[in-house]
């Protein structure tokens, strides 16, 4: 089947319209008509109510019956002439009765492509493969209690509009994407990651719902609060950019809100076997046969402080360096001394570097592995489950951050970290280490052997230790907080973005300045600076 479900269609040819993240539109390809966001929501809405009136019309034609357990509060719709007395989900008592609703039926549906024997075998396949860990020894007798669920999701798709940036920054960017076929897990006896372990599915099947489904399975009811579903939107939405925000800021530690009102939304069953023994938790994708298995046992994520990071990599630069200069022959008094003295130096620069990550504070975290089977997957042609050509994968659509420049918001592209701008950094830090020996070669015109390194001794002592600090306190946060931008015009063509300077004089800066020199007695400690500074210069140029 095609995916006429999910897609925008053109008011005026009927032919699919595509989102345009730069223009913030879908646009028909065929008579390049557009289509405003609010208009392809009111699309979907006509579709959902057409849907609707169809199924409490449906209902009374199937004799379908509820059960409710008592614990986890999870319902099952199934057929009548099945028994069910106690829940999948927890094992606990299910009290059994007529269906009679049909509001909360999703519109549409992925159909189970492999038969309940096919998804044994799967997972049979998965434990004799994994027969070495604990979970695999456990499913492997169990594989009879495997079952078939439509399980209630809802269908995501549309524009996701972001708000990001790094953790050790200042400054928030807006990003926006556009989510293809995400899937929302809106039970909450499941398990989300186990759920996600099995995904994606092909939307190539995806069909308008009917009874006739339920025929042969069961369908666990969506009880999952509007809230909660909002929220696991905007943290699919959020993992799913996760990857590329992270490349494109050039860091792991990155913060994302996004919003996801933009997007079209349609709840969906997908078919899934499942199976559930306490803490033993297994799932086989009913569309393609991917395997996907929760660890028995929690696995614990420490997290260490900022300071104890400092520490760590301090001791471990230290003994790297004497282990160096024992093997260049350097006695072990000297090793110690040089190695000794410059460890303390890195154990300051550390400190200022880890300082921006304080809220990393000791702590400890746990989480449940996924086993999931290779990649894998099947399709149903001529009666017959053959393997796919392609390896499913999840739809991602380059994220397109957005700036106000001069006043209009345009589409840009960021770079942080570039070859000249590492150059300029790297060149000034040195040019003020070197500062009075530069100024003392000129003067004594480039005279080496005049030059007494000595003379700059106190400024070195100074600035060497001050300059690394600088840099990656302040240096790194201002290369990140102020990238280069690069707009994009219509072509597709990328053009460096340079603000117009308007030279002004900052007559407040000239005020501090004048006051700094000449009135005392600030302008006392600032002469007596720089006698010293052009004193060390001319001792530098010309020796004692």
């Amino acid at each position: 089947m095609d995916k006429r479900i999910t897609e925008i269609y053109c008011p005026n040819c009927g032919a699919p319209a595509k989102f345009d993240i730069i223009k913030q539109q879908y646009l028909c390809a065929y008579c390049g008509s557009k289509v405003e966001i609010k208009d392809a929501q009111i699309q979907k809405q006509g579709f959902r109510k057409i849907r609707s009136d169809f199924l409490r019309d449906s209902i009374k034609k199937h004799e379908l019956f509820s059960a409710n357990c008592e614990g986890c509060g999870a319902e099952i719709v199934f057929e009548e002439n099945e028994a069910l007395s106690s829940c999948p989900f927890c094992g606990r008592a299910m009290v059994r009765r007529e269906y009679i609703h049909s509001d909360n039926m999703p519109e549409c549906v992925i159909p189970f492509a492999i038969t309940l024997k096919e998804a044994k075998d799967f997972l049979k396949k998965w434990c004799k493969e994994n027969r070495i860990k604990e979970e695999a020894r456990k499913l492997f007798p169990l594989l009879d209690e495997l079952k078939g669920y439509y399980l209630p999701y809802e269908l995501l798709e549309g524009p996701v509009h972001m708000d990001v940036g790094r953790m050790d920054g200042n400054r928030t960017y807006n990003c926006e994407g556009f989510i293809n076929d995400e899937f929302i897990n809106r039970s909450k006896q499941l398990d989300n990651l186990l759920l996600d372990g099995m995904e994606p599915y092909d939307l190539k099947d995806l069909s308008e719902f009917d009874f006739g489904y339920v025929a042969g399975h069961r369908v666990k009811i969506a009880d999952v609060n509007s809230e909660e579903l909002e929220n696991r939107a905007r943290s699919e939405a959020a993992e799913t950019y996760t990857p590329s925000i992270r490349k494109i800021l050039d860091t792991k530690a990155v913060e994302i809100e996004s919003n996801v009102g933009s997007a079209i939304r349609l709840p969906s069953l997908l078919p899934v076997y499942y199976i559930c023994k306490g803490e033993l938790m297994a799932a086989v994708n009913g569309q393609t046969g991917k395997v996907s298995v929760r660890a028995l046992k929690p696995s614990h994520y420490y997290f260490a402080p900022w300071w104890f990071k400092a520490i760590v990599a301090t001791v471990t630069f230290t003994l790297v360096l004497f282990g160096a200069l024992r093997a260049f022959g350097m006695q072990t008094y000297e090793s110690l001394s040089i190695s000794g003295m410059t460890g303390f130096l890195f154990l300051i620069i550390t400190l200022c570097l880890y300082s921006d990550t304080v809220h990393n504070s000791f702590s400890v975290e746990s989480g449940r592995k996924i086993f999931t089977s290779k990649g894998e997957t099947f399709k149903r042609e001529r009666g017959k489950l053959v393997l796919r050509d392609e390896i499913l994968k999840r739809k991602v659509v380059e994220p397109v951050f957005f700036e106000k420049l001069d006043g209009v918001v345009q589409p840009v592209v960021l770079k942080f970290v570039t070859p000249s701008r590492i150059f300029k950094i790297v060149s000034l830090s040195l040019a003020v280490i070197f500062l009075p020996v530069i100024l003392a070669l000129l003067i004594n015109g480039f005279d080496f052997e005049k030059l007494e390194l000595g003379g700059s001794a106190a400024w070195f002592c100074i600035f060497v230790p001050v300059v690394p600090i600088y840099l990656l306190k302040f240096g790194i946060v201002e290369l990140y907080d102020n990238p280069w931008i690069y707009t994009i015009d219509e072509k597709g063509r990328r053009k460096r973005y340079r603000k117009k300077v308007e030279f002004k004089i900052d007559w407040e800066i000239v005020k501090n300045i004048l006051r700094s020199l000449f009135v005392p007695p600030i302008s006392l400690a600032v002469w007596f600076g720089i006698i010293c500074f052009f004193t060390m210069v001319y001792l530098t140029a010309f020796g004692f």
